[in-house]
């Protein structure tokens, strides 16, 4: 049986790392380039819509 006392609290296996959030996934190139070209294209169907049309 594990022997513990009861003042003695378990090692952390890893350090304690801030929790990844919004800015970090957007500060990724492949989702930006993704969100780029996204914008890109709805920037030229509104340009074609508005200007063409």
């Amino acid at each position: 049986m594990l022997e513990t006392t009861r003042g003695e609290s378990p090692a952390p296996t890893e350090p304690d790392e801030q929790p990844r959030g919004c800015l970090f996934a957007l500060s990724q190139p492949p989702l930006m380039i993704f969100l780029g070209v996204i914008g890109f294209l709805l920037l030229m169907a509104a340009v074609h819509d508005l200007f063409l049309l």
